[in-house]
């Protein structure tokens, strides 16, 4: 392995990483890797099928499916940013990884994560003023203002993970250079580091990604479902309360399952919570998620029902 001293540190530039993945025999590795195979593909399959269906049926051109259409865009590419380097690794072929290359599948994975939670707090603003203000929603959530709420997601979530980045590039690594994860995640470079790792942790675990990301926009979210509810509530016929419910209950499932595992990972005190539990976790997010999410979002939603009928027919 490539290393060059850095004297003036007293540490070592780390030119590449070993991704450690799922430790076990060869049986258990071929195992996981099918499943991992097989998930990822029907991910795949699954999201572009969404997007497809959205484009093909006009009844589907409205703000909530070009906001569906933006989220299954990024599952595909989320998906893409760590596992296929991760069944590489379960098939035996090499583990490991440049700096450089570690550096910008980090950078993409938690972009796209971020992405991921600004589109979901504006898909959630979204069905409120649909239930809330009906009346007004077609003049307010025009196509010109959601295109500018999907682009300003896309750009702040790309924009504000660079400051993490930006820090782990100033990290000096002293020993091993094993990343015991099956992706470059953010815990692993600071429980690898040997200088001050105070900076990144207070910018990925204490402000930019858990307060201004996570904690902000699960209070958007979460302060449009309690107007959605209290408004549901309101009406008067069990039937229009079903109906109003059918509208955001596959968005609602979709963040209660995003929000739960990845405020785990990152509204946590310090580097030293369990990185097996956090790679556990991480699977859940990488790609049970995004598997899941064209599922719910066709099994339990009538206008993607229809759609699929009436383009099977």
């Amino acid at each position: 392995m490539g290393n060059t001293n850095e004297g003036s540190q007293n540490g070592t530039k780390v030119m590449e990483f070993i991704l450690l993945g799922f430790p076990g025999s060869q049986y258990l590795q071929m195992s996981i890797f099918m499943l991992f195979l097989i998930m990822y593909v029907m991910s795949l399959l699954g999201n572009v099928a969404i997007i497809i269906l959205v484009i093909a049926n006009r009844r589907l051109h409205t703000p909530m499916y070009f906001f569906l259409c933006n989220l299954s865009f990024l599952e595909i590419w989320y998906t893409t940013a760590s596992i296929p380097k991760t069944l590489a690794i379960f098939l035996g072929r090499s583990r490991s990884i440049s700096f450089t290359g570690c550096i910008l599948q980090m950078y993409f994975v938690f972009a796209f994560g971020c992405t991921k939670y600004f589109l979901l707090s504006v898909m959630a603003y979204d069905r409120y003023l649909a239930i809330c203000d009906p009346l007004h929603y077609s003049t307010i959530m025009d196509n010109q203002l959601s295109r500018k709420l999907a682009a300003g997601s896309w750009l702040c979530g790309f924009l504000i993970i660079f400051i993490p980045a930006f820090l782990i590039t100033r990290l000096s690594f002293c020993g091993p250079s094993v990343i015991n994860h099956f992706y470059c995640n953010i815990d692993s470079w600071i429980v690898l580091s040997c200088s001050n790792t105070y900076d990144i942790e207070m910018a990925a675990f204490g402000t930019t990604v858990s307060i201004i990301v996570i904690l902000g926009s699960c209070l958007i979210t979460f302060l449009s479902y309690i107007c959605i509810i209290t408004t549901i509530l309101h009406i008067p016929s069990v039937q229009g309360q079903q109906k109003a419910f059918s509208t955001c209950s596959s968005h609602l499932a979709v963040v209660l399952i995003w929000y739960g595992s990845t405020i785990f990972l990152f509204v946590k005190p310090s580097k030293r919570t369990s990185l097996e539990m956090t790679k556990i976790v991480n699977i859940l997010n990488t790609i049970v998620t995004p598997l899941l999410n064209p599922f719910i979002y066709t099994l339990r939603n009538k206008e993607v029902k229809d759609a699929i009928r009436s383009s099977l027919h």
